[in-house]
């Protein structure tokens, strides 16, 4: 079956619900990144896609494998190929938490691609009574972050979440370049991007950083309207640089309490602290199942070069940093 343009009717229902798009390299952090996933989806109602990127595969006969995978499902493939594995293993855990049953209307999705035999494929679990769908995605590309950039064009989504796991940078045939692939998306995604490190778990609460900007009040209210909905529990910090700027960093706190306040998000703590804001929030962020900041108004390259302070607590956290957007 190959992959058409999506009805009108389709379009409205992805606009309307909340999209996740969860990728997954095989490594421990990319599983548990699913499952925190899966947490939020459940949580939310959201639909969730499972993303495997694999190299180029041309070491078979195409008429004889477009022959032998028809006839069955893509996780059914008894092929030695990259991804279906770990597909399997991300199916068998959302069965487990419960968030996949059987009863789900099942469909098969075939997209040819060129110079490769078998193209991306993928399966749609759609539970037709609660209007969501689980998707998991075997996608073809010679570059993992560009592929994972080209699955956000296909969505659209509201969140990309993925491990920083080293395995991102050898996954393919040769290395990829820095910064790692899991930079990269941050980077440039157009949506927020959640890298997900050690262990991440629902409920543990959110870690929102503030300096009182437009684009940080912008991450406060996106943040506080997924805690609402998700039921987890948000606390505040804003880092003056010297102590006279702390009555602003008491401001910043201010505005932020009163945006969550009103989505009926929970509040647990707020922090004001002075010297370096990259360090101050990395260790607070420490307590926390993640650090959200807000992306930066340059472009991608800009902001990579000049270090905002997104992206340097992006890179340096020893825990899971979600970019807002």
């Amino acid at each position: 079956m190959a992959e058409i343009n999506i009805s009108e009717e389709e379009q409205k229902r992805r606009e309307r619900i909340f999209r996740i798009l969860v990728c997954i390299d095989g490594s421990e952090e990319s599983f548990r990144a699913l499952r925190y996933a899966a947490g939020i989806a459940h949580q939310t109602e959201s639909d969730l896609v499972v993303l495997f990127v694999r190299a180029v595969y041309d070491e078979a006969s195409k008429d004889e494998i477009y022959k032998w995978a028809a006839e069955q499902s893509m996780l059914e493939w008894d092929l030695d190929l990259s991804g279906l594995k770990f597909l399997r293993m991300a199916r068998d855990i959302l069965v487990e938490m419960g968030e996949l049953a059987d009863n789900w209307k099942m469909v098969n999705v075939h997209t040819d691609v060129d110079g490769d035999v078998l193209g991306d494929n993928k399966i749609e679990y759609i539970n037709e009574k609660q209007g969501r769908e689980i998707v998991m995605k075997l996608k073809v590309s010679e570059d993992i972050a560009r592929g994972i950039l080209d699955q956000y064009e296909l969505g659209p989504y509201d969140l990309i979440i993925l491990g920083a796991s080293e395995l991102w940078r050898t996954r393919n045939r040769k290395p990829f370049r820095d910064p790692a692939v899991a930079e990269k998306v941050a980077i440039h995604a157009p949506c927020s991007v959640l890298v997900t490190r050690k262990v991440i778990r629902t409920g543990h609460g959110h870690l929102l950083c503030t300096d009182g900007s437009d684009q940080a009040m912008r991450m406060i209210r996106k943040e506080g309207e997924l805690a609402a909905k998700a039921k987890f529990p948000v606390s505040v910090i804003s880092v003056a640089l010297d102590t006279d700027e702390k009555s602003d960093a008491q401001k910043n706190i201010d505005s932020a309490k009163a945006v969550l306040e009103s989505l009926g998000a929970k509040i647990e703590n707020t922090y004001i602290r002075v010297g370096n804001p990259i360090d101050e929030i990395i260790d607070v962020g420490r307590e926390y199942s993640l650090i959200a900041v807000a992306a930066s108004s340059k472009t991608g390259l800009q902001r990579f070069f000049l270090g905002s302070v997104s992206f340097q607590v992006l890179e340096h956290a020893e825990n899971s940093v979600m970019v807002v957007r």
